[in-house]
């Protein structure tokens, strides 16, 4: 059977969520700049560094500002592989894999492709695999666009899935 990862995103759950960290806290509240100068790389290294922390609110905003950055570079892309690929919570993964889908659709097809073929699915997957928007992707989604006890999920995925619909297959 076929479910919905419970968390949501941070920015559709109705209660205040919130990472432990104060230096994550200041990012949110844009007090921490991440570009433009050598104390923002740093600010940059560190929230890099957070992605791996061992509280998992603060693994997740991290996972998550991080892939909302406009911020594209190797370390970037890198920190966001790892926790696509490692860490153990499904919602921090898929913060991952939007991350990359916006900066490199291509890279992130197949970590869509393989989360979709799963029993359960978060809601930013759904948002990565409107932005790579695939055929490829189309017979999965029919399945997590059903009608379920979870209408935001099921309205992604049928956005999803409607993006993929559209989407011509490359010549490549």
């Amino acid at each position: 059977m076929l479910s919905w990862v419970t968390m949501c995103h941070p920015r559709q759950m109705g209660e205040r969520y919130e990472p432990i960290s104060e230096f994550l806290k200041a990012i949110v509240a844009e007090e921490v700049p991440l570009s433009g100068s050598e104390m923002a790389q740093a600010n940059l290294d560190l929230l890099i560094a957070m992605t791996r922390d061992g509280d998992r609110s603060n693994r997740d905003w991290a996972t998550f500002l991080l892939a909302q950055e406009e911020i594209d570079t190797i370390a970037v892309r890198n920190a966001l592989i790892r926790v696509a690929k490692e860490d153990d919570d499904d919602v921090v993964r898929a913060e991952a894999v939007l991350g990359l889908a916006k900066r490199d659709p291509l890279l992130a097809l197949p970590l869509v492709q393989e989360a979709l073929r799963s029993d359960s699915v978060a809601i930013p997957m759904l948002e990565a695999a409107a932005l790579c928007a695939h055929p490829s992707m189309i017979a999965d989604l029919r399945v997590w666009a059903e009608p379920s006890d979870e209408p935001i999920a099921d309205q992604f995925a049928a956005e999803a899935l409607a993006a993929c619909e559209k989407a011509t297959p490359s010549a490549s």
